[in-house]
């Protein structure tokens, strides 16, 4: 192992050399760029960690040339940060040793759809909304939709979910296969078209929530689904957050197949109404639905949630039947983490991403909220209540050091109650470098142990994203 290798491994910062610069601009010409501008936009996503700029980005446009990058970083130990679309929330592309950024936006084409098996194969720089724009003359979609128009090779990494996954599952329920990178340059795929496969390990899994530590994804194989006949949108007000999140909590027990079950607090609603000019709403706790079926089975759905619903004092469903009503309304859902950083111009905000059995979602969100008005923090709740998961965005000045660590411990408490109710630290953003301290309270040292024995099995240089998920 080189000098590099062996500094890296040890957990520094490496320096690269101009000569390997240059080795790399021989296999990509132009497309790697030094420029501190665009080092700078690399070395940190939609979060509040510091810019962790790399040595450079290179622009790769096929798996053959990420394939060719990673051969010339683990010759010399380079740290290798995969970027897709800068959207992640637990400092997943912070180079925090330095090394190269492979950004993967040029690799963005469909590269076939199965209509009648119902799947496709994207290049990872693919986004949500391309591909959906893609299908719209097929009548097919691909419903996984974390809000952000990330990329499916970034979704596939952090393992990615959003706002339909109380219908259609997770990333994990829908990626077929993938194409990666691995650590020393190698090409491998992994599963396939079969909707199932007992064939040897499941690398497919095992490369889905990696964030980048495994290797470089570059193609995702995903299920798709038919557009519904009839998709209606609905919006009820609440008196109190326990109504609300106890009309959740009986749709779901009731077993009716809603798509969507948003839940926005008053806070989170007030930002909202600025925000996106939502008029004729109220600042009260407020669920947002969507319902996919038939023109019968929608309305079916619409008529049981709507009778849970009065049960808890709701308002009458405000409904958003037409296609740009809708739009509308989920944007302003997707953009309620902007809403919430509007309220306190200048602010960042912490991201936390709370996930609970849902019989217990109710008292792990009235204890939160009680939290937070202990606290003193501005700090709205919005989630994806269906499938018993909540975020709070925690506004804060990152220069205020008192400020920043009485968040912290707000996060801290919110994340041993939500293990203690049986739930996890992160429902869908991942742990990056943000999240690593929680994961030993959740799984025990043994399990940690497991992992960072996969993780150098995988990556005895430790170059892949190092500093994220577990510590070598």
């Amino acid at each position: 192992m080189s000098e590099a290798a062996n500094s890296n491994l040890s957990n520094t910062k490496i320096d690269v050399p101009d000569s390997f610069i240059e080795e790399l601009k021989e296999i990509l010409g132009d497309r790697v760029s030094t420029s501190a501008a665009v080092r700078d936009q690399h070395g940190n996503a939609e979060d509040y960690f510091p810019i962790a700029p790399p040595d450079a980005v290179c622009f790769a446009n096929s798996t053959e040339e990420v394939s060719a990058i990673v051969k010339l970083c683990a010759r010399d130990g380079v740290p290798i940060i995969p970027f897709g679309t800068g959207t992640s929330l637990e400092g997943h592309v912070q180079a925090l040793r330095g090394g190269i950024t492979i950004d993967l936006t040029n690799m963005n084409e469909v590269l076939e759809v199965n209509a009648e098996d119902l799947d496709c194969r994207v290049q990872a720089g693919v986004t949500r909304k391309q591909l959906n724009e893609y299908l719209r003359d097929t009548g097919l979609f691909f419903p996984i939709d974390p809000g952000a128009d990330a990329s499916l090779g970034g979704m596939s990494a952090t393992r990615a979910s959003g706002t339909n996954a109380v219908r259609y599952g997770t990333m994990r329920e829908n990626v077929l296969g993938l194409t990666v990178v691995l650590p020393d340059g190698r090409i491998i795929k992994t599963g396939g078209r079969a909707k199932k496969s007992a064939a040897g390990y499941d690398l497919t899994r095992l490369m889905i929530g990696s964030e980048g530590t495994f290797g470089v994804i570059t193609e995702v194989q995903v299920k798709l689904y038919g557009i519904p006949e009839a998709i209606t949108s609905a919006v009820c007000q609440y008196p109190s957050l326990e109504d609300a999140v106890n009309t959740v909590i009986l749709t779901i027990q009731s077993g009716i197949p809603v798509a969507r079950i948003e839940l926005l607090d008053e806070v989170q609603m007030d930002a909202c109404i600025k925000y996106s000019n939502l008029e004729g709403y109220e600042e009260k706790p407020t669920l947002f639905f969507e319902f996919h079926g038939t023109e019968a089975s929608a309305q079916e759905q619409a008529e049981m949630v709507g009778a849970i619903s009065d049960d808890f004092d709701g308002s009458a469903f405000a409904w958003s039947s037409t296609t740009e009503d809708r739009n509308k309304l989920w944007q302003a859902r997707h953009d309620a983490y902007y809403a919430a950083l509007a309220l306190e111009p200048g602010k960042k905000g912490i991201a936390t991403d709370a996930c609970v059995p849902i019989s217990n979602l109710a008292e792990c969100l009235l204890e939160t909220r009680k939290d937070i008005d202990e606290s003193g923090f501005l700090a709205p709740i919005v989630g994806h209540v269906g499938d018993g998961n909540f975020h709070l965005v925690i506004l804060i000045d990152p220069d205020d050091e008192d400020e920043m660590h009485r968040a912290h411990e707000l996060n801290d408490r919110l994340v041993h109650r939500t293990i203690a109710m049986g739930g996890t630290c992160t429902g869908e953003h991942g742990v990056g470098c943000g999240k690593m301290d929680f994961l030993i309270a959740e799984h025990g040292g043994d399990a940690i142990s497991v992992m960072r024995t996969l993780k150098m099995a995988m990556d005895p240089q430790n170059i892949m994203n190092p500093g994220k998920i577990v510590r070598v």
